[in-house]
């Protein structure tokens, strides 16, 4: 309950910081570039009509009575539409993308530092911990255009762009099944989660074989329990506490990284909208994305703590 309660000076901190910053972006909302340039008295209009010329306190004030009301507020690019709306409809597309690769880098990840645990100094070993070396090694804006071009633009077995899933979703976020959607999905998520499974693999591998050197493994073994069991029941569970740890930040790693990724991809996320409005000077936006993006992460740290403490149960009486 504290750490929930934390969460909300948390959440405000952000909003200050990034309605502070995101207004000394040279230019305004309204300044277009060439045959594309309003009249000075137009854009005064509409400087008027969205209370830019009000002083900074005021309209951070003004936009935390709307957000308290769970109005976002309306997009100043985006004619006639709200960023709750734009938010509505790519969020879902957000959270599939970065949960799916989250999975795939867990996927991926645990097993390969199990394995180089248990083989340690064999050719499993040296194989799994050189590709984590080169996972860590690499990026998902590295990566990702190496994919593009093996598999959609030489191979032309995957498509090289978009989300192959519209809006509306299923519960809201649950993407159609079928094989148009994973099509467009493989690339994306193997640029990102690839890229956070080398971490995982590392750690799981570290934290599993201080683990099997404990006196209670040697124990389990004396007993005549077979090693499987002893991995399973014993040495696992513990060995994955400092994976979970890590299981926030982490996902906040992959969240922010779908900014870059879902652009590369023409992927209609919030990241893409992120990026795109930061350029165009529109508020609204940048700072409706970066408040959800900023309450997943709470909400991700929130949720690692609960494994955490199932993990471990004297977490409970801390």
């Amino acid at each position: 309950m504290r750490r929930m309660l934390w969460s909300i000076p948390v959440l405000f901190m952000v909003a200050l910081f990034t309605f502070v910053m995101v207004r000394q972006i040279p230019g305004g909302p309204f300044d277009f570039a060439g045959d594309k340039s309003l009249p000075a008295s137009v854009v005064a209009n509409l400087e008027a009509k969205y209370h830019l010329n009000d002083p900074l306190p005021v309209q951070f004030a003004d936009y935390l009575l709307d957000l308290v009301q769970g109005d976002l507020g309306p997009s100043f690019r985006y004619r006639g539409r709200t960023v709750n709306d734009i938010i509505g409809e790519s969020l879902p597309v957000s959270f599939q993308l970065g949960l799916m690769a989250l999975g795939l880098a867990m996927l991926i990840g645990i097993p390969a530092g199990i394995i180089a645990a248990l083989k340690q100094n064999t050719v499993y070993d040296y194989t799994a911990t050189g590709v984590a070396i080169l996972g860590v090694s690499l990026n998902s804006i590295v990566l990702a255009p190496v994919l593009i071009w093996i598999f959609a633009v030489n191979l032309k077995v995957l498509p090289a762009a978009r989300w192959g899933a519209q809006p509306p979703f299923f519960l809201g976020i649950l993407p159609p099944i079928n094989s148009t959607f994973f099509e467009h999905a493989i690339l994306p998520v193997i640029a990102l989660g690839l890229v956070s499974s080398a971490g995982i693999a590392r750690l799981t591998r570290a934290s599993l074989l201080q683990v099997i050197r404990e006196d209670y493994i040697r124990t389990a073994r004396a007993k005549g329990l077979k090693e499987r069991a002893v991995v399973i029941r014993h040495a696992l569970k513990n060995s994955l506490i400092p994976v979970v740890t890590i299981l926030g930040p982490l996902f906040a790693a992959v969240l922010t990284g779908t900014f870059v990724i879902e652009q590369i991809f023409g992927i209609p996320g919030m990241g893409r909208h992120f990026i795109q409005s930061v350029g165009n000077r529109d508020y609204p936006i940048v700072m409706g994305t970066t408040l959800v993006y900023g309450l997943a992460i709470v909400v991700a740290n929130l949720g690692v703590d609960l494994v955490y403490a199932w993990l471990d149960p004297r977490i409970r009486l801390e």
